[in-house]
């Protein structure tokens, strides 16, 4: 057990918990791995002992050093147990589990699952560069679990490569939470931390505006290090002139969408004001460009799969969508195939949610069109589907038109933007497809908003969202 000033001897029993060595040290305590002697299982014991204003005592109590440190050590212990008590009512799989708290020693003390595998840099080491999908499919349950610490009021404050663990079955967990600290009031000097190149600027002092996108400063910090290998420039550093190359850039040409390197740039904006302001907003965009693989956590399987409706006079060679009308089953497959060399795996979801309203094959063919960010390809694609059918005969109904020119001229950005993100927060990733297809048949913006409502299936979460999009319109 390596020497540790003011650390437990190895062999110290707490309780049921045998020391065994140290893990970490830090400002405000050591952490320790225990045994718990009751279950024979490995844990990581965290005590809290804040050096600048206290100190280990001959008979191994924790004791506020001479002057007027008693105060604030006082504080800061209720802090720590309060803490304890909140992070303990936490229950998610990518979120290190505390599993008891307790007083011993005039101090505080946590018990927490003691993770096995490696440190993500260890991880990451031998298998960069990572695949867009390989990324999505780590960033998407570590926000999951930062949902759930920001949805108890409280911030994490030092997200870093060191605090992500990777699990021996290949899951992330996010790791070290003496720092975390609650939203509502309070000392901010007491916690005070920066991790040079993932903490935001807001939080070198005291005055700085702290909120979830200070957490999402520092998790963009993580993504941005995945990508480019190089951690981020300190904010410190980036306030007159902003000197860091953006993801962009430094990861432009690689296997990355251009929408996907811009949400790690978004998280890391300097300004607080300007980055993603919750986990969700950054989330829905951050995977909505192309989920990960076969694992599309943003739309739920049960939310993609009645997007095409099989109902009993359903045939092989056909499938009926809630129009009642049949559309041929190869010629939606074969709309699928060409979508997903343009938009990639969330192909099948966008062509099915589309297909449930279609009237004809050349309709669905326009409604997803929009997807296309090329414009000459999204004229082909059109001409292929629209103008002509798969085979390549003529429908003589549809005309070919680029859905957004008509959108454009209805509605800004801004306003596409505000809607997709507040749909986000009930269908996921899918919310941006919804959007444009709504926006290609609503006259304003009451309309567009009542239209998208009708994708939220529990009726009481959509006559909400109905009222709050009404009452912020006004």
């Amino acid at each position: 057990m390596p020497d540790v000033a003011n650390a437990l001897p190895r062999g110290y029993a707490l309780h049921e918990y045998r020391v065994e060595s140290v893990l970490g040290a830090g400002g405000f305590g050591l952490t320790y791995l225990a045994t718990d002697s009751n279950l024979n299982l490995k844990v990581a014991l965290k005590e809290y002992l804040p050096g600048d204003f206290a100190a280990r005592a001959e008979d191994s109590t924790v004791r506020p050093k001479p002057g007027d440190a008693a105060e604030s050590f006082q504080w800061g212990l209720q802090r720590f147990m309060d803490e304890a008590r909140t992070l303990a009512s936490f229950r998610h799989p990518n979120i290190v589990r505390v599993m008891r708290f307790f007083e011993a020693n005039k101090t505080g003390y946590m018990v927490m699952e003691f993770v096995e595998g490696k440190p993500l840099s260890e991880w990451i080491a031998a298998r960069r560069p990572l695949p867009q999908q390989t990324l999505q499919a780590l960033a998407g349950p570590l926000l999951d679990g930062l949902a759930v610490i920001h949805k108890a009021g409280f911030l994490h404050r030092d997200i870093k490569p060191a605090n992500i663990f990777m699990r021996e079955d290949g899951s992330a967990v996010l790791l070290d939470f003496g720092s975390a600290r609650e939203l509502k009031g309070g000392n901010q000097e007491l916690t005070a931390v920066v991790s040079p190149g993932y903490a935001p600027l807001e939080q070198y002092h005291t005055q700085g505006k702290q909120g979830p996108w200070s957490d999402l400063y520092a998790f963009g910090g993580v993504m941005y290090w995945m990508l480019t290998g190089s951690k981020p420039v300190e904010a410190a550093a980036r306030v007159r002139q902003d000197i860091m190359p953006p993801a962009t850039k430094l990861a432009a040409g690689g296997s990355y969408t251009p929408d996907f390197l811009a949400t790690v740039d978004w998280a890391l904006k300097p300004n607080e004001d300007e980055r993603p302001q919750s986990v969700t907003e950054f989330k829905s965009r951050l995977l909505g460009s192309a989920p990960a693989a076969g694992q599309d956590r943003t739309v739920p399987l049960s939310s993609a799969e009645p997007t095409v409706i099989a109902r009993p006079g359903d045939t092989p060679s056909g499938m009926t969508g809630l129009t009642g009308v049949v559309l041929d089953r190869e010629q939606v497959k074969r709309i699928e195939a060409e979508m997903a060399r343009h938009i990639g795996p969330i192909a099948p979801i966008v062509v099915r949610n589309a297909a449930k309203k279609a009237l004809s094959i050349p309709a669905l063919a326009e409604a997803v069109a929009g997807e296309i960010a090329d414009e000459k390809t999204r004229a082909a694609f059109i001409k292929k589907f629209v103008a002509g059918d798969t085979t390549g005969k003529p429908t003589g109904g549809a005309t070919a038109r680029a859905p957004e020119q008509t959108i454009s001229q209805k509605f800004t950005a801004e306003i596409l933007q505000r809607a997709e993100v507040a749909l986000a927060q009930h269908i996921g990733a899918i919310a941006k497809v919804v959007v444009k297809r709504a926006a290609a048949k609503a006259r304003d913006e009451a309309e567009l908003y009542l239209l998208i409502a009708d994708e939220i299936k529990d009726p009481t979460e959509r006559k909400a969202f109905i009222r709050k999009a009404v009452s912020a319109r006004r």
